[in-house]
Parts: structure tokens; sequence; C-alpha cells
């Protein structure tokens, strides 16, 4: 039987047939010792064979096969640095929620981020969410940020999760496809799912005060199918979002800007940091490219990690 997964706990998983019927599934052992170096072998999203068990007393399915993936995104194990996490696999659009204060989201978070849907194949979509909260100087920063993203060719919404603002708008950009919501804990992701869809009644927390990071509410990815042919996946909140399995010739290509100048550039293999006559350096010159972006390029291409916490623009 063929099935998509629906939910992972780490040892069982939720597979939904194309008939709609449901089974809980295990995997078999070898799927631990293949030389994924991941923590998770198996994810949301996956197209998975499986049979059924019938060693136990209950229904259960046993997962014999993982069909290719179109894509996945994932990020570096917290415990374990040479592993990584797959958060989902098989995404049509990835929505980033984004938001100026409690907590804030710096540029260079939005930046990894971008690098990463770009390496994977998966469209993004930037929600800027809590705009109702904003006096007239934050609101001036959010359309600089969405002007920004735009310019690149990145979708930008303005949204409120609480009064619905352009929720529809968001509802729009979901119907046929995968989509899964991703962001700090406490930018507003259950809140804004509960509002997409109300029937999901997904767990919400208030902001912490002490520390301006928000709760985690949700332990684990799952994928719901929502009532307008839309899929949906709720993970985690990212505190981080290391780049990973990117070489350095190849990370200016997920800068759409800079591969747009790319071959303007004197030599090929061009890093755009020392070479002479660099199209990129010309253009951040002449403010055609924003010295945000640049930062966070040249930071990820150090492998500077720990600094998705920093306002890159506050600098220019």
């Amino acid at each position: 039987m063929t099935g998509i997964v629906y939910k992972s706990t780490g040892s069982w998983y939720t597979v939904k047939t194309y008939n709609n019927k449901v089974y809980e599934c295990r995997i078999k052992g070898k799927f631990r010792i293949k030389g994924i170096k991941s923590t998770n072998p198996i994810t949301v999203g996956d197209v998975v064979d499986f049979r059924i068990d019938t060693n136990s007393d209950q229904e259960t399915g046993v997962i014999e096969n993982i069909h290719e993936r179109q894509n996945y995104i994932i990020r570096k194990s917290v415990n374990l640095s040479k592993q990584t996490h797959i958060i989902a696999s098989n995404i049509d659009v990835v929505f980033l929620l984004i938001t100026l204060n409690n907590p804030t989201t710096f540029t260079t978070f939005i930046d990894r981020f971008l690098v990463t849907a770009e390496a994977y194949g998966i469209k993004a979509v930037l929600l800027f969410n809590k705009i109702d909260t904003y006096n007239e100087e934050e609101l001036l920063e959010v359309k600089y940020l969405a002007a920004l993203y735009r310019k690149i060719g990145y979708e930008c919404i303005g949204i409120s999760a609480k009064s619905g603002k352009n929720i529809d708008k968001v509802k729009d950009a979901m119907k046929g496809k995968v989509s899964m919501f991703s962001g700090h804990s406490g930018v507003g992701k259950s809140t804004l799912v509960n509002a997409i869809a109300p029937e999901l009644s997904l767990k919400t927390a208030k902001i912490s005060d002490q520390h301006q990071q928000g709760q985690h509410t949700t332990t684990f990815a799952e994928m719901f199918d929502l009532s307008f042919d839309a899929k949906i996946i709720d993970t985690p909140g990212i505190k981080g979002f290391g780049i990973v399995d990117i070489e350095k010739e190849e990370l200016g290509n997920y800068f759409p800007e800079f591969f747009k100048l790319k071959p303007e550039c004197k030599f090929n293999n061009c890093l755009h940091v020392n070479e002479p006559k660099c199209a990129v350096k010309e253009a951040l010159d002449a403010e055609e490219i924003a010295w945000s972006r640049y930062k966070s390029y040249l930071q990820i291409l150090e492998g500077e990690e720990e600094h998705y916490r920093k306002n890159n623009y506050d600098e220019e």
C-alpha cells in the first residue's frame, strides 16, 4: 500500500492512503542504518510504501520504502552537529512568518531561510504578521523590508492572524498546494493556522515576557487536510536555521539578485568578495543590491552560525 506521512512522533508514523484510510506505521530497522545522516529517516510529507503488520493485535503498518522526494527542508540537529533534521518534504510553498518584535525576526534569519528554500527548490512567501499592533514607525519598517524582498522577487503579504487581515490572500496562495508555515516560536504560526482553518484548533501560547522568545506549542511536525483543497504542515518553532550541504561556490546562486548578475562577473567562479570586476560588488556600490543581503551572504560564506539574531540593515 502507498500513502503520505501526515505525522511523525519519532517511532510511529501516521500514514494516510489515497482513499483516505489512516494507519499507524513503524519503519523497518534497515532505514536506521542506510547511511542517512539525519536524526529522522522519514518525515512528514514523505510518500511511502507499507504493508499491514499481521503479527500485531491492532491493524498497524510497516514502512518498507520511501519514494524519491521532490524536495525537503532541513536544519542542523541541535545536539548532533554532524547530523541534520529533516523538517518536512514534498512542499510546494513555505510561508515564513516575520514579526518586528515579540519576538524579533532578524534579516539574517530571513535570508538564511530563503537560501535554504532556494537550495531545495521550494517557493517561499514572506508573511509580515501582527501588523495591527505596530505604530507608524514600525509599519514603515515593515514596508521597507517588504519592498526590499519584493524587489528580489519574493511575494510579501502583511497580515494579522488575530484580526484576520489578508488571511484570504494567504488562503489563495495555499490552494491546491502542500504548504508549510515556519518562523521563530511566538510569531503566531498556530494563531494563523487557526484563522485559516478554525477546525484544527491548534494550541497557542502567550509570549514569555521574561525571555521574549515565545513558548513552544508544537512538539512535532504534522500535516492536515484543509476544507479549501489545501494541505498544511505545522512545524515546531525554529530558533536557528543552519545552512547545510551548500558549497561556497554555489551559495551566490541561492541569492536570486546575485545569480542574475553572475554572468557579468569577470570570473565565472566569482565569490563576490575580493575578485576584480565583480558585478555583484558593483551593484552593491550602486545601491542596486541591499547591504543587509550582502552581509548575510558573507556571514553564511564564512560559516558564522550565531548571527541570525542581528538586523543587518540597521548597520547600513
